[in-house]
């Protein structure tokens, strides 16, 4: 059917939106499945737990073959199998957080990170990518609000979030066909009229098709 993922820095809303998302798209008589990476599967979340443990010492390489692990289980388990069903997925999180936060802010390089995802996911890539965008300052201060405790990738510091926001960019630049960039500093009424207006856009190009 459709295959939509949702990007963002951390503390940029998208985990909070994607519920609404989903209710309004069913509403509209979709079978949707809203799911998210790391995990979304019972051995891919245990991979999540592992990643996102504060206490856990992970290499950059590590890391990312551990993301990348639990998203092809995730891919094959859950989503290919959804989408053959005519269900529409929308996943927080897919292909493009390890190109930015491992490719690129990592440091393992986003020309490596992008072969090694061709080899494991082959031609599948989300028809649509919504990035929703603040800043790294903006991004610190939502954390900083926040009840829960952060996990590891959250507690780095802002270096590090500054180099993960520019490596969105990066792939926002290069993929404008498919990422498309929602200001999500703005009421979160609003935020969503945007991604309906992008979602629908995206549905009535399959139906042309």
């Amino acid at each position: 059917m459709l295959f939509i993922s949702l990007e963002g820095i951390d503390g940029s809303g998208k985990t909070t939106i994607s519920k609404m998302i989903k209710d309004n798209l069913m509403q509209k008589g979709y079978k949707v499945l809203l799911t998210r990476e790391p995990g979304g599967e019972p051995l891919a979340e245990e991979i999540r737990r592992m990643i996102l443990d504060e206490k856990a010492k992970i290499t950059p390489w590590a890391e990312t073959l551990l993301y990348v692990a639990a998203r092809k289980q995730h891919l094959d388990s859950i989503i290919l199998p959804a989408l053959k069903d005519g269900t529409i997925v929308i996943c927080d999180r897919f292909m493009d957080s390890t190109s930015a936060y491992q490719g690129y802010a990592r440091n393992i390089g986003m020309a490596d990170v992008a072969e090694l995802q061709n080899i494991v996911l082959g031609s599948t890539k989300p028809d649509l990518t919504i990035f929703f965008d603040i800043t790294p300052k903006e991004s610190q201060i939502r954390l900083m609000n926040r009840k829960r405790s952060a996990d590891r990738i959250e507690q780095e510091n802002q270096k590090f979030h500054e180099a993960v926001y520019e490596g969105y960019q990066i792939l926002i630049s290069e993929n404008s066909d498919r990422i498309k960039v929602v200001d999500s500093r703005k009421p979160i009424n609003e935020v969503l009229q945007q991604v309906d207006f992008l979602i629908d856009n995206a549905l009535n190009e399959r139906t042309i098709k």
